[in-house]
């Protein structure tokens, strides 16, 4: 039998400095964004997290696309 896997859901998450260690070093937590289209283009998410990041006081890190998918014994 064959599965497959359908995602269900998808959000964009972008790292975003949330203060700094005794060392001084950047802390970074997770700002996300629920509702992402789940057939959303890779370069559009991309294009919208770049555009989130430039109204953003904090310094910025990576972004992340969150899928939860289910799987189907089809």
């Amino acid at each position: 039998m064959a599965v497959t896997k359908s995602i269900e859901t998808a959000s964009l998450s972008i790292e975003v400095q949330s203060g700094t260690d005794k060392a001084g070093d950047a802390i970074f937590s997770k700002k996300t964004f629920s509702n992402v289209k789940t057939n959303a283009a890779p370069q559009n998410v991309f294009d919208v997290a770049d555009a989130i990041k430039d109204v953003l006081e904090a310094s910025t890190r990576d972004y992340f696309i969150n899928e939860s998918s289910s799987l189907v014994n089809a």
